[in-house]
């Protein structure tokens, strides 16, 4: 299938431009959370059928970031899976994280740690032997600003430092894969497309042997369902770990949406977003780039008059393009942009 006919398989209203801030559920994820909610309402099934959406969306993750699905915990947030990832740190460790960075992946260690901040295009070189970690957004959520995985994957392997990263904006339309990286994390509401409420974090065998199961709860038991009352403490030997009990109707949603994009190929997708996001730019005279998210100085308002959705982060406009947006869609943003007043 390709892209312009799978971006039939959305119900999108024209105009929208913000998947940065949420993503919009193909119609199959849609319907299966529907049904789900009718069963809910009328009480007509157990959990269990929707606790196997958890076990579909864990499997789906993994093979978009190239992981074994053992490695895969579920959560609700990036900032709980960070926090918990913390606890892998050293006493008095360092970590290095960029001068503008989201908060989800900053105050976890800003409680944990002594932090030090750099422009984000000198992370690689900012890595030394004291550092404990560097922790960076794979995509930076307000300017589209795409890290240099290998280059600080390479340095933070130089120096023994952890190599964590925040890839909520990237999981969905840029090509991730967890090849020396020690924990990722990503809040599935955004390029995913989910519900907000489900996140997944990969954490590497050698990390999780550091790391402490501060949520630790029955979920996370070594038999699936069966670790409901009682000690001894008694978890799993993988990643399921650090699972948080799920909010079920978000992985749900999560399951279709996610498989769909390993269906239709990342690399498809990250083509036709950024070919939409650099026909944003030169629209309005920008060079080119490599992002899906593009951040100008704009007049947000004519934006909204026009009906066409973007966000506002940093004082400038950020509009962001997936699978369902069209060249239509980034030509009415232009004409509200550019035509006279």
């Amino acid at each position: 299938m390709d892209i312009t006919t799978a971006a039939k398989l959305w119900d999108a209203t024209p105009g929208w431009l913000n998947t940065a801030s949420y993503g919009l559920p193909p119609r199959r994820a849609f319907e299966e959370l529907q049904t789900v909610l009718t069963d809910w309402r009328h009480g007509d099934t157990d959990w269990k059928p929707w606790d196997a959406s958890v076990g579909r969306a864990r499997t789906a993750f993994a093979r978009l970031v190239g992981a074994p699905a053992a490695d895969v915990s579920v959560s609700s947030t990036v900032s709980q899976i960070m926090s918990v990832v913390a606890t892998a740190l050293p006493s008095g460790g360092k970590v290095v994280v960029p001068e503008v960075e989201f908060t989800s992946n900053l105050f976890p260690w800003a409680v944990a740690a002594e932090v030090e901040t750099v422009p984000a295009d000198r992370l690689a070189e900012a890595i030394t032997r004291d550092t404990a970690a560097v922790a960076f957004s794979l995509v930076q959520s307000a300017t589209g600003y795409v890290a240099p995985l290998a280059d600080i994957v390479a340095a933070a392997r130089d120096h023994g430092a952890l190599v964590i990263v925040d890839a909520s904006q990237a999981c969905g339309w840029l090509p991730v894969d967890v090849t020396g990286v020690d924990a990722l994390a990503c809040a599935a509401y955004k390029w995913l497309m989910a519900p907000r409420g489900a996140a997944f974090g990969y954490l590497s065998p050698s990390l999780r042997e550091r790391m402490r199961p501060l949520a630790a709860n029955w979920y996370g038991g070594a038999d699936e369902g069966g670790s409901y009352y009682g000690p001894p403490l008694r978890l799993a030997g993988d990643a399921r770990a650090f699972d948080l009990s799920p909010a079920w109707f978000s992985y749900v949603g999560a399951a279709p949406a996610i498989e769909l994009l390993n269906e239709l190929g990342v690399e498809r997708i990250r083509d036709h977003d950024v070919a939409l996001a650099n026909r944003f730019r030169a629209g309005l005279g920008l060079p080119p780039s490599d992002t899906a998210i593009v951040s100008v100085d704009a007049p947000g308002e004519r934006l909204e008059a026009a009906g066409i959705r973007a966000a506002v982060r940093a004082g400038r406009v950020r509009a962001s393009f997936h699978v369902y947006t069209t060249e239509d869609d980034v030509d009415r943003a232009l004409d509200a942009l550019t035509s006279p007043r």
